[in-house]
Order: C-alpha cells, then sequence, then structure tokens
C-alpha cells in the first residue's frame, strides 16, 4: 500500500499542519498493520516529523488512536475497569460500561465516530476499536478452553456492535428506551455465554 495522502516529507507549516499531518499518518498505520503493530515512531516515520511530537500532540498511543478516530473519550478508561472486574461478571459489567457511555454527554458523538467507521468504504478502524482496543485485554481472560479467546472475543464484538445498531441509529423499541439495568440484566447473559459458556467446537 502507498503511504498515506496527508503524509509530505519536509517540515511542517505549523501546528495545525504538523496535527493533521500526525493523524492522516496515524489513521493510515492504524488501518494498514492495526493498533498493536502501528508503533509511535513508524507513525512519526509516516508524518515526517519527531516521535516525540506525536507525544507532545496526543500523549499516549490510545489517546492518539482516540484523537485519530475522533473518539471523544480514551480508550484507556474503559478498559481499566474491565480489567478489574471478575471474569464471570464481565457480561453485564460490559454491557452498562458502553451503554452508559452512549447514553451520557459524550455518547452522541461517540455513536457518529462509531458510525463513520461503519460507514466507511475501509471497516479496518472499526475492527481494530473493537478486537484490538476494547476486547484486547478481555481475549486472554476468556481463552478457555485454549485457543477459543479470540472466538469470544469476536462473538462478543458482533454483540457489542448489533446493541449500537439496534439502540443508537435504527433506534428499534424497546431496545432503544431499555434502562440500562434491563438492558444490562437481558443482553448481559448473552455476552456473558460468549465469553465462558460452550461453544461448538470443531472436533
Amino acid at each position: 500500500m502507498t503511504r498515506a495522502s496527508g503524509a509530505r516529507s519536509g517540515r511542517r507549516p505549523g501546528n495545525s499542519g504538523t496535527r493533521e499531518a500526525i493523524l492522516d499518518a496515524a489513521r493510515f498505520r492504524f488501518s494498514e498493520v492495526g493498533f498493536d503493530k502501528a508503533s509511535i515512531r513508524s507513525i512519526a516515520t509516516a508524518a515526517s516529523v519527531d516521535p516525540a511530537l506525536v507525544h507532545h500532540y496526543f500523549g499516549t498511543k490510545h489517546q492518539l488512536f482516540a484523537a485519530a478516530l475522533q473518539l471523544p473519550i480514551d480508550p484507556q478508561e474503559i478498559l481499566a475497569g474491565f480489567a478489574v472486574v471478575p471474569v464471570e461478571g464481565l457480561g453485564e459489567h460490559i454491557i452498562r460500561t458502553v451503554v452508559g457511555i452512549w447514553d451520557s454527554p459524550v455518547g452522541m458523538p461517540a455513536v457518529a465516530a462509531f458510525r463513520s467507521m461503519l460507514a466507511s468504504d475501509d471497516p479496518t478502524l472499526a475492527r481494530t476499536f473493537l478486537l484490538e482496543v476494547v476486547l484486547k485485554e478481555i481475549r486472554p481472560r476468556v481463552d478457555s478452553p485454549p485457543g477459543t479467546g479470540a472466538q469470544r472475543a469476536v462473538l462478543a464484538a458482533s454483540q457489542l456492535a448489533g446493541l449500537l445498531v439496534t439502540r443508537k441509529i435504527l433506534r428499534l423499541e424497546p431496545i432503544a428506551s431499555m434502562p440500562i439495568d434491563q438492558l444490562a440484566a437481558t443482553i448481559g447473559p448473552t455476552l456473558q455465554r460468549y465469553f465462558t459458556g460452550d461453544l461448538p467446537l470443531e472436533s
């Protein structure tokens, strides 16, 4: 693949141009190789800037990812809460957390950002966000029997993406107006089954 069109060589003409060049390069690298493999150094190289400038403008790689996808919150704030929840309680906790974000003051731009990712000709960024950021730390925790963690994460991602579309984009009732507690009690067990329940396995 060729380098992102916004990544030009030479000195950047001021702060705004530098920030946009970094964001363009970040979107390209995250789409090309995923979140884990897109290093700050490789993004800086694609943007023709010093890696220190990437940290200066955006802080951590998670914060850069949030800025590149125009997310209103740092995904790391969500992940920190997931890490301390017992495995058997992940389903309801994740539903409460993500729906709470969608329904909060930052929900509208968050939903808009995800809608934009889904509508893109290249859904790589949306896939990267769900599997390599939101569900990354959960995958090894639910890898039982060994080798099923990735499948469980994808099943969970399908449930979360479907819930987002149903509640916030299509606004289908009663899901659209269902209280969070009821939603967590109703859909949480399905998500939990994907994480810890028996799965049909190839013989």
